[in-house]
């Protein structure tokens, strides 16, 4: 009588490991990624803005980020005025810090650590995502009102961007 239990309890042993093992582990943010494209509302949007950009998340738990906004852009010659350069400075975003991943609500925390902005640094920007293939969009959670918007399905402003392979 004992065997025909101990060869249940093995086989719903090996079956629980081969559901535990088949569940989909989230998919990594982990890698460096190329801006597809900015939607929705702000700077980037626009038909002619053209912006280009690119992120990088390592395994140390550390980001960074930067989007040039090509259309704004031009070359102000080698006799440029401060306001040309003050210009130029408003056609390029850049920070830099840790990231901390809340992959059951499908969000990304970066904590700011320096930036162009420099009133950005100490602060954490929020966003929302979605992993579909080889892209993720990034849903930004702020509401630009100091709080967030509840849901990704609320946000105005999607951020998405396409994995680069390794070379």
């Amino acid at each position: 009588m004992k065997r025909p239990l101990v060869a249940t309890a093995v086989a719903v042993t090996l079956v629980a490991q081969t559901n535990v093992g088949a569940q989909k582990p989230e998919p990594s943010i982990i890698g460096t990624w190329r801006l597809v494209a900015i939607e929705g509302i702000g700077r980037g949007t626009a038909r002619d803005d053209r912006p280009s950009g690119i992120i990088t998340y390592d395994n140390t738990g550390h980001m960074a980020v930067q989007i040039a906004y090509q259309a704004a852009r031009r070359n102000p010659g080698s006799e440029s005025t401060d306001n040309d350069k003050a210009q130029l400075f408003e056609t390029y975003g850049a920070y830099f810090g840790t990231y901390e991943v809340d992959a059951r609500r499908g969000m990304v925390r970066h904590h700011i650590e320096g930036s162009l902005s420099p009133s950005d640094v100490g602060m954490n920007f929020v966003r929302y995502y979605e992993i579909r293939g080889n892209q993720v969009t990034y849903y930004v959670a702020e509401n630009g009102r100091g709080g967030l918007y509840p849901r990704k399905e609320d946000t105005v402003r999607r951020v998405v961007w396409e994995r680069l392979s390794p070379k």
